[in-house]
């Protein structure tokens, strides 16, 4: 059974709020780690990502992230921001599970999309397609460290 999630602080979701980059581990199918740079929304229940129209080296339908969250959905993504002042360094770390949205879930696909359009200026002019793939990751744990 899986654990509650513990309620985050006020502090915590600020950080989320603005932070513009995390970084997505998934495993392969050798559970090899693979790790990618996202754009990201958190709603305060699930974190959501989409691929872009950011040249790819891979059609979509390739991308190891899409073909490792399929077989294995387990991920961690990790929000942290660095500094000179290791005083000021912080980083939150998210453990979940992450699925593709599948497009008969129109709801829900356009109010990530909707989110992530309003978050990131680029996704606004163009840059995020309505029919791209969307991940939601759920998390199960929350946790944190340094300056939040």
């Amino acid at each position: 059974m899986p654990r509650k999630l513990q309620p985050i602080s006020n502090a915590i979701q600020a950080k989320l709020e603005v932070a513009r980059v995390a970084r997505l581990a998934t495993l392969d199918a050798e559970h090899g780690p693979h790790i990618v740079p996202v754009c990201f929304v958190y709603d305060g229940k699930v974190f959501y990502s989409a691929v872009d129209r950011k040249p790819k080296r891979v059609a979509l339908e390739r991308l190891a992230r899409l073909r490792h969250i399929t077989t294995s959905p387990q991920i961690a993504l990790i929000i942290d921001e660095y500094h000179e002042d290791w005083g000021q360094l912080w980083y939150i770390l998210v453990r979940g599970k992450a699925k593709l949205i599948p497009r008969s879930a129109h709801q829900e696909r356009a109010q990530a999309i909707l989110q992530l359009r309003a978050k990131y200026p680029q996704y606004a002019e163009a840059m995020l397609p309505d029919d791209a793939p969307v991940i939601r990751i759920t998390p199960e744990r929350i946790s944190s460290w340094g300056r939040i």
